[in-house]
């Protein structure tokens, strides 16, 4: 089982703050990595782990993903901080729920702009220092909607479709450095409090749409993105990796 830890590992995750990012922050550091997180947003709600791990093990950087230079910034404050990078869990992206009719040209390329150019960015800078210490993985948030239709989710979807190709195409140019890339694809998925309170109405959705009958837990996601990052791993690449629950349609 050593090798599915993350003992000692330097891993940066992106959109820290949010429902997956955030576990994820309290996931790895239990598994024994070192934690750069960044979100868009100040640092919330990680004074507990500082107490309990300490600031050699997590380092908190606000950062945009969206703006190169903000990317830079980021990565050399772990260059600084931590002296290598060994991971990458990126969990960025931009979604304006709307019809192709109603969305502006604006919004559309937010969500580009957040969900792709946010992991060209992330995978270029990081895969920069990742090459200097033999290697690394990194591993993407995509989504099933990135490959099923559904209405008012163009330029998200577009974003996911696009999220993936850049994924099989990085693992491309970055096998001969040793760094593996691949992404994760989840289906439905909720933050506990949710799932505990969850509405009649989307619990029989679920039942309908998906194997296990049910949605995922931010977890259920976390853990097969910490596989991927981990040692357990090294002749997965190129890969997209569903998590789902059996997604049907």
């Amino acid at each position: 089982m050593g090798e599915l830890q993350l003992s000692n590992k330097v891993i940066l995750i992106t959109g820290a703050l949010g429902t997956a990012g955030s576990r994820a922050v309290a996931l790895f550091l239990q598994r024994g990595a070192k934690v750069a997180a960044c979100d868009l947003k100040p640092v919330a709600g990680f004074d507990d782990l500082l107490g309990r791990f300490g600031e050699d093990a997590l380092l908190y950087q606000q950062a945009d993903c969206c703006d190169e230079q903000a990317v830079q910034q980021l990565i050399g404050c772990i260059r600084q901080h931590f002296g290598r990078l060994d991971g990458v869990y990126h969990n960025v992206y931009t979604n304006h729920a709307e019809a192709i009719a109603a969305q502006s040209l604006q919004n559309w390329e937010e969500c580009l702009r957040g969900t792709l150019t946010s992991a060209f960015l992330v995978i270029k800078y990081a895969a920069a220092l990742m090459g200097e210490n033999g290697g690394g993985s990194i591993v993407s948030t995509s989504s099933v909607l990135g490959t099923i239709p559904r209405p008012h989710n163009a330029g998200y979807g577009a974003g996911k479709a696009g999220l993936e190709q850049l994924t099989r195409i990085a693992a491309y140019e970055y096998a001969s450095r040793n760094i593996r890339v691949n992404a994760v694809v989840p289906g439905d998925f909720k933050s506990e409090q949710w799932l505990a309170n969850m509405p009649e109405s989307h619990r029989k959705n679920m039942q309908e749409i998906t194997l296990l009958g049910r949605s995922g837990a931010p977890n259920e996601i976390n853990e097969v993105a910490a596989f991927l990052l981990s040692d357990a791993a090294s002749y997965v690449t190129g890969s997209l990796y569903p998590v789902t629950g059996g997604i049907l349609h």
